[in-house]
């Protein structure tokens, strides 16, 4: 194959369509594993459920621990040495998870799914978007998380049946083969290699003119912690309502039954909001997007705190603003720090909320155990609106880079174009 076909830019809707078919496979066979799997897993072993459950904790930790090295290589070299790894990490992964013998083998095996999940998951694929598409990268990073979405929807109940079937051993070497055969393939297709000259993007000229030096924002230190501060606050609490949600709903007076038909809710709230913004959030910046995934993530825990008697619409209010707090995570930076060093920074940005969110089930549990499960509602909601708090301060930090802004038209119209850099400032 020549170079020239290598590096010829594919369809975007095929490269999306292929990427979210192998996001729902790498959600499905990491982050949503221990929902159908623990149990078998316990009964057929006799290992602890927590150290079952917490192999997904070891993973999260690997994945945040390399994340800023990620963020480098594809910079770098392009997303497809990454993304092409993470099939071969997780199909290693799922594999020792099959053959464990023991609990360490068990755990060690997390290591390497968890390598994979650094190399394979939203942060790594959103610094591969930024990297081949530019300032143009939004709309596939949106398009992906729909897909995405559908992770447990497709993923639960194919473990369940392989698991029923042929065992949990068995649908671990499955799932392995699926990476293999299905995922490895797609991602070679469609993610090319990387031209030696390229940077952010062959979608804007302007990006690549900019490579050489580009440019640093005003207040980028404070901006950049705030941001890591309010993405990490939403994993962790998004980590330990998916985790205990049934505990949370069951606390507020409904048997297990009923908790599990308002879970199945969760999905589709996140699928719906996503449509959503995927629909009008072209038409503003994507600052707004997080500042109403933060909104509605505390409404809905303001109402469970409150005990609001519709549990649906808490559901539907707390998922949809949890769905597109994963576009926000994506195109936010995007926005802020623009095409060229977004690979870098996501990586880095990545790094302290998968941490967090890999110790935040843990902790959720612990405080549960402590101080009941009311307690731990009214904690996640003291942190919800702190986080509203945090994004408002972003947004004002930002505001205050646009000296010509009068009214909020005009800030819109600004904030559109992205912050100003200290160039800009000196040239006004």
């Amino acid at each position: 194959m020549s170079s020239e076909t290598e590096t010829r830019p594919l369809n975007r809707r095929v490269v999306i369509t292929a990427l979210g078919m192998v996001q729902i496979l790498a959600w499905g066979t990491s982050f949503y594993i221990p929902a159908v799997f623990a149990e078998p897993i316990v009964k057929d072993t006799g290992w602890s459920l927590g150290w079952v459950v917490g192999g997904t904790s070891v993973g999260l930790l690997v994945a945040g621990l390399i994340s800023p090295q990620v963020g480098r290589v594809i910079d770098a070299h392009g997303g497809r040495p990454v993304l092409l790894a993470s099939s071969l990490f997780y199909a290693a992964g799922l594999a020792g998870i099959g053959l464990a013998p023991a609990l360490p083998v068990y755990l060690f095996a997390w290591v390497l799914l968890g390598i994979g999940m650094g190399t394979g998951l939203y942060d790594a694929v959103f610094a591969a978007l930024g990297r081949m598409y530019g300032s143009q990268a939004r709309g596939p990073i949106t398009n992906l998380t729909l897909f995405g979405g559908f992770a447990s929807t497709v993923c639960w109940p194919l473990s369940a049946f392989m698991i029923e079937h042929a065992g949990w051993r068995n649908a671990c070497f499955i799932y392995a083969a699926l990476h293999l055969v299905v995922a490895l393939p797609l991602q070679m297709a469609v993610i090319r290699r990387a031209p030696k000259a390229a940077v952010a993007s062959a979608a804007s000229a302007d990006d690549t003119a900019q490579s050489i030096a580009p440019a640093r924002i005003a207040n980028e230190i404070l901006i950049f912690a705030l941001l890591a501060l309010v993405l990490s606050i939403a994993a962790g609490i998004g980590s330990i309502v998916v985790v205990h949600l049934l505990i949370f709903l069951q606390a507020r007076g409904v048997d297990f039954a009923v908790a599990v038909s308002l879970g199945t809710l969760f999905g589709p709230a996140q699928v719906g909001a996503r449509v959503v913004e995927r629909l009008f959030g072209s038409r503003y910046h994507p600052i707004w997007t997080m500042i109403g995934s933060c909104a509605l993530m505390a409404v809905g825990l303001l109402l469970l705190a409150g005990r609001f008697p519709i549990l649906l619409l808490v559901i539907v209010l707390y998922g949809a603003g949890y769905g597109i707090s994963w576009i926000g995570r994506g195109t936010l930076p995007l926005a802020l720090f623009g095409p060229i060093r977004f690979p870098r920074l996501m990586g880095k940005l990545a790094f302290p909320s998968l941490i967090v969110q890999a110790l935040a089930p843990s902790a959720g549990a612990l405080l549960i155990e402590a101080s009941g499960a009311d307690a731990t509602i009214g904690v996640l909601t003291a942190l919800a609106l702190i986080n509203v708090l945090l994004i408002g301060l972003l947004w004002a930090v930002c505001r205050r880079g646009y000296p010509r802004a009068r009214d909020d038209a005009d800030l819109a119209d600004a904030v559109l174009r992205g912050p100003l850099t200290r160039h800009d400032r000196a040239v006004r």
